[in-house]
């Protein structure tokens, strides 16, 4: 074994342990996996697979979100439709249809091991405008917190040209940075990235493990599939640049074989490459408020609150003083002390006009206040970037 063979086994040992130390795991996988192309009929074998490793990671206390195609492709033969690029009111037919029979296929098989299953539909704009943003990331941390397993698609029914993903890839990369996840694996019909084409060069090489995506790393992808890239490595990388810039690592995967996630945990596994971030999801999410986000207003807080911030406690209305400005629930404001020191920013989980009506007072009256139960932090600390 040459030096670079030994480079590539020891990174594999090394990454065989990335999925089984996930906390929250984000699947993706293609239709090529899940749907037969001629018939449109669903691999139910293959499926039944991914619900026992998906059993398997939740037995280890892993939350995990499948982000799923094939709702186009099932739909299509059930509506006859040619074989043929389809327009896009004919797209939107077939996944309308298709969407249907794809859900219950995978509540069917995940529910022999006892798991609930929730379908999410997604469009560019709900990871994109922040409000919507908001709403989908809290409805899939309930979902979660109450042991569901979320399916999650594009919304292809009412996704336009101008607003669509375009691919999947990129689809789970978004869901992997909205929520926090700190894996995200892509389930595929190819074994991870190649130094080259190695349909065409006999001399390419598996790459094991990318810490930076790089020109040179770039130039491996080969060019694109389709004009707009879908489904091809170039979209892969694509998502592996969102993930990473969230702290978030991932892993393009050989999903063929049944069990495929299982295989990836294992140290003899030849089908991976691992993209691994220089900071954690949390981490990195902290220096995105800090550095990207410009303020809509500010929160002056008092003493006490000061001093529960600096031990790592969330803001609580009790503690806001004052509130400035004009901003909707979401968005970014400065905090600053009752001297006018500014002391970080967070994302403010209540607008500025019900901000300034439950300041000073305790979370359990939020809701007699406000006529609705909201959250009982003004800016949670996961949302707070203090300086």
């Amino acid at each position: 074994m040459n030096s670079s063979e030994q480079n590539i086994e020891a990174g594999r040992m090394r990454n065989s342990r990335l999925l089984a130390d996930a906390h929250r795991l984000v699947v993706k996988i293609g239709s090529v996996l899940l749907v037969e192309a001629k018939s449109g009929e669903i691999y139910h074998q293959w499926l039944a697979a991914l619900a026992e490793d998906v059993s398997m990671c939740r037995a280890r206390g892993q939350e995990v979100i499948l982000v799923s195609s094939g709702a186009v492709a099932v739909g299509r033969r059930h509506l006859n439709l040619p074989a043929r690029t389809l327009r896009l009111e004919e797209s939107q037919a077939a996944a309308a249809t298709g969407q249907a029979r794809l859900a219950h296929a995978y509540q069917e098989a995940l529910e022999k091991h006892d798991i609930t299953t929730a379908q999410i539909l997604l469009t560019l704009d709900d990871t994109e405008e922040r409000r919507r943003h908001l709403n989908a990331r809290e409805t899939i941390d309930t979902l979660l917190a109450l042991g569901v397993v979320p399916v999650i698609n594009e919304n292809d029914t009412v996704a336009t040209e101008e607003i669509r993903f375009g691919d999947n890839d990129r689809l789970a990369a978004r869901v992997a940075q909205m929520v926090g996840a700190d894996t995200l694996v892509l389930l595929s019909d190819v074994d991870g990235l190649y130094t080259a084409d190695p349909s065409e060069d006999p001399e390419a090489r598996p790459v094991a493990e990318v810490r930076e995506i790089t020109s040179e790393i770039e130039a491996m992808a080969g060019e694109e599939r389709s004009e707009d890239g879908s489904g091809g490595m170039i979209t892969k990388l694509i998502a592996a640049r969102i993930a990473l810039a969230a702290g978030c690592r991932m892993a393009i995967a050989l999903g063929r074989p049944l069990h495929a996630l299982s295989a990836i945990d294992s140290e003899k596994s030849t089908a991976a490459t691992w993209f691994l971030p220089s900071a954690s999801p949390k981490t990195a999410h902290k220096r995105w408020i800090a550095a990207s986000l410009k303020p809509s207003g500010v929160i002056i807080i008092d003493s006490g609150a000061q001093a529960a911030l600096s031990s790592g406690n969330s803001l609580l209305p009790a503690g806001v003083a004052n509130v400035e400005g004009d901003f909707k629930r979401g968005d970014a404001v400065l905090i600053h002390g009752v001297d006018g020191h500014e002391l970080g920013r967070g994302l403010s989980a209540y607008s500025a006009d019900d901000a300034r009506r439950i300041l000073g007072h305790k979370s359990d009256e939020i809701e007699a206040i406000l006529g609705y139960r909201g959250r009982e932090e003004m800016i949670h600390r996961d949302d707070l970037a203090l300086d």
